[in-house]
């Protein structure tokens, strides 16, 4: 592979370093004045282990400004400022302890209940005070909460995010949700949340997300098969033997066990985080890279898989599960399952999906892994 020249000219289909700074430097100019991170559930798992590392990340890379943006937390936990920076400053990787201060300095904490004013009353206060700041336009006001809470609880935030602490009126700006997986624990209850959500926010205020999609691999994997000529012509039925996407944890619930025997490995990976790479490996090429075209070639792919057969699913549970004081003694919830999926359509028919997914196994793994069929007239099958 040569090397080349870092200037790029509009027929060249190249974009230079200097070109990606400066549409990085416009993206960030778009929109000015006070935005007010507020992450729900700060003192959680998700929010020090997911949440703040990735705001921390964004810090790093320049796109979160002291000064034009401020984080808070809210939980019902009682600490300061300072214990929450604490609680999260362990998960913060990569940065010198100057910039690791600084980040943190942006995090200030509310305490309060999830179902009662008086917590979120004392939340919007907190947020107006840093909107009213010397340090911020004036009449500016964009407020995302992030709700990395149980779905259990998100009517009742919502609700309380719609009286208490939406952008003012007065002011320019917007409000924003963001709802993480699980969402719901079947169809029933999924479509009666989104339904009760819908009664209190227009639906360009809500964002259903999966922090999973997040991830390098993920992310990938639309330009290696749509931007590669090796693999367009290989990636079907007739070269690919079978898929199995994999995920495996070398740790159990750690203290998560309440959350997580609501819902098992099924509801809590496969169903969301393992079904989204399942359809992003199996789908047909979409128009453009727009969220509504990928979400219709995902929908495409799911309504084409063919109807589970219960001799191809595999449950278990880990020695020592029960042992978490918070899981009841008499639970049955898998924390290990495997799933064969089928897909009827003309590029996979044929073709195993197997999606894997379990907690306390014997390492750490997130993988894709394509099985090509065999060559034919194997010269090297007798090495084998």
């Amino acid at each position: 592979m040569s090397g080349g020249s870092d200037v790029s000219s509009p027929s060249s289909g190249r974009i230079s370093t200097s070109s990606l700074s400066d549409l990085k430097d416009l993206e960030l100019s778009s929109e000015s004045g006070c935005l007010s991170i507020v992450v729900l559930g700060a003192s959680g798992d998700l929010a020090k282990k997911k949440t703040f590392p990735a705001l921390f990340n964004l810090f790093q890379q320049g796109f979160i400004q002291s000064g034009e943006v401020h984080i808070f937390g809210y939980a019902r936990s009682d600490i300061s400022d300072e214990g929450l920076r604490e609680r999260i400053r362990g998960y913060l990787k990569g940065a010198s302890d100057e910039h690791l201060s600084q980040f943190l300095q942006l995090i200030k904490y509310v305490s309060g209940s999830y179902d009662n004013g008086a917590g979120f009353e004392l939340l919007n206060k907190t947020i107006s005070e840093n909107e009213t700041s010397e340090n911020n336009q004036p009449g500016n006001s964009r407020r995302l909460f992030y709700l990395a809470l149980p779905p259990s609880v998100y009517p009742s935030v919502c609700k309380m995010i719609r009286s208490y602490c939406m952008t003012p009126s007065s002011h320019t700006g917007w409000t924003r949700v963001i709802v993480e997986k699980p969402f719901g624990k079947d169809l029933d209850s999924a479509e009666e949340l989104s339904a009760q959500l819908g009664e209190l926010f227009d639906e360009e205020q809500l964002y259903r997300i999966d922090h999973y999609l997040g991830k390098e691999l993920v992310q990938n994997l639309l330009v290696l098969r749509f931007a590669n000529r090796f693999f367009l012509p290989l990636w079907n039925r007739d070269n690919i033997d079978n898929v199995q996407i994999v995920f495996r944890e070398d740790f159990g619930t750690d203290g998560r066990g309440g959350y997580f025997d609501q819902y098992g490995i099924i509801r809590d990976i496969i169903q969301n985080h393992l079904l989204q790479v399942f359809c992003l490996v199996a789908m047909e090429k979409p128009v453009s890279l727009s969220p509504e075209h990928i979400r219709d070639e995902k929908v495409k792919v799911l309504q084409s898989v063919s109807c589970i057969n219960h001799d191809e699913v595999v449950l278990g549970q880990y020695d020592g599960y029960k042992d978490d004081p918070t899981v009841p003694n008499e639970s049955n919830t898998p924390t290990f399952a495997s799933v064969v999926l089928r897909v009827h359509n003309e590029r996979w028919d044929g073709v195993p999906f197997v999606l894997k997914a379990g907690k306390a196994l014997s390492s750490k793994k997130a993988e894709i892994r394509v099985q090509f069929k065999d060559a034919p007239g194997d010269i090297f099958r007798c090495m084998y």
